[in-house]
């Protein structure tokens, strides 16, 4: 993460223009952001704010696919944050790691972005992700089984919450039990963005944990995705510490929180969906594009693109420190692209979506996702086809640069 000054303090005031004074944290926007989206198309497609330093929000396909695309204007290496980052305390690691190098590829340009990239991706390879497949059932049909003959549960809190981070866990190669601490650290970072206490207390845990990892394998080499970061080379030269840091931190705050959001967000869908969660058990042939319309409709990640000197884009006058927001949920609800796109169409022929960003930004572990979705879907079904929410005043959401639900409570019918 690239260090950007905390140029603006938070602002909490409620929205009346969502046209020029947006706040993705509003808790209208984060309770139900298509209305907004699709209103902002018609009246004003590229929104503009002064909150939390400055930003821009594109809701068109093709807005935010421009963008995306457009490097050279709109960087990755100035911060990928949709708010400022905060100072970090007295005592923290000076100058750390994680916030020299960033945390590469996702906060990196090229050169950087490209063998970073290229060193993850074999651990995300269609191959790879077969092997983590038979981890991720084992682990989804246990919790699907507890909650079964419980007859009641959370299926966000105590099942999708409780996958993604065990599965990172697995190819980090640390116990399970770290997965409750992993998960607070990353709802620090992403979610808190009104309490810099919280996000400190985040970003200094991940730290510290990372750093001790790092040193653990340096001393005792193990069959993991660290040891293989420090055993890989760039250019005939070993690959720098700073950099494996800030990999395998991207690791925990992408790949967990962004995943376990998806699933979530799918669960609640077919609590509240019994016609297409019925369609699906009768079906399961349709998982495939059923998976590629959870991910379109209900896409949870927001990131940032923070430009370093005046530019434009469109007429639309971005001033230096400011940023755009890579807004790929309002994307994947555009009508011009999407027919009937606010409708979850389980067998939607036609589904380019930007759930996994566009460009050489483009997640690279977009298979590890789709694959604990799928399997997420399919170990729930199995277990449980007959389950609805018991109070729908119960399910809350949580937003900002990752939107999805982290209570659904559901009873077994």
């Amino acid at each position: 993460m690239t260090s950007d000054a905390t140029s603006a303090a938070p602002v909490s005031a409620p929205v009346n223009d969502w046209a020029g004074d947006y706040d993705i944290f509003d808790p209208q926007y984060i309770a139900d952001p298509y209305g907004i989206w699709a209103e902002l198309r018609q009246t004003c497609p590229m929104a503009h704010t002064d909150r939390w330093g400055g930003s821009w929000l594109p809701t068109r396909y093709a807005d935010v696919y421009a963008i995306a695309h457009d490097i050279e204007k709109f960087p990755s290496g100035n911060g990928i944050s949709v708010v400022p980052l905060i100072d970090m305390p007295d005592g923290a690691p000076a100058p750390s790691p994680l916030l020299t190098a960033g945390i590469p590829p996702i906060s990196a340009d090229p050169p950087l972005h490209t063998w970073t990239r290229r060193l993850v991706l074999p651990t995300m390879s269609p191959a790879r992700v077969a092997e983590y497949e038979v981890y991720t059932r084992a682990l989804c049909r246990r919790l699907a089984v507890d909650i079964r003959e419980r007859g009641e549960g959370d299926a966000a809190a105590e099942y999708a919450q409780q996958i993604p981070v065990r599965v990172i866990g697995h190819i980090l190669g640390v116990p399970e039990d770290m997965s409750d601490t992993f998960t607070e650290w990353v709802r620090d970072i992403l979610e808190f963005a009104n309490d810099p206490d919280r996000r400190r207390r985040g970003i200094t845990g991940l730290l510290a944990f990372v750093q001790e990892a790092i040193a653990e394998r340096q001393a005792d080499p193990k069959d993991d995705f660290i040891t293989e970061l420090l055993q890989s080379e760039h250019d005939g030269e070993p690959t720098g510490v700073d950099v494996v840091m800030g990999m395998c931190a991207l690791l925990l705050i992408a790949g967990i929180d962004t995943t376990w959001s998806s699933i979530g967000s799918t669960m609640w869908h077919l609590a509240t969906h019994p016609g297409d969660r019925h369609r699906l058990v009768a079906n399961p042939d349709l998982m495939p594009t059923a998976v590629e319309e959870f991910l379109r409709a209900y896409a949870p990640v927001t990131m940032a693109r923070r430009v370093m000197e005046d530019t434009e884009y469109n007429g639309c006058p971005i001033k230096a420190g400011e940023r755009v927001l890579m807004n790929f949920p309002g994307a994947n609800r555009d009508p011009e692209v999407f027919p009937d796109a606010d409708t979850v169409i389980l067998d939607r022929e036609h589904n380019r979506h930007l759930a996994f960003g566009s460009g050489i930004h483009r997640c690279a572990g977009s298979n590890l996702a789709r694959m604990e979705l799928r399997v997420s879907i399919e170990e729930w079904l199995a277990a449980m086809p007959e389950f609805e929410v018991t109070d729908p005043a119960k399910v809350t959401w949580a937003g900002g640069q990752v939107r999805g639900p982290r209570t659904v409570p559901v009873r077994i019918g």
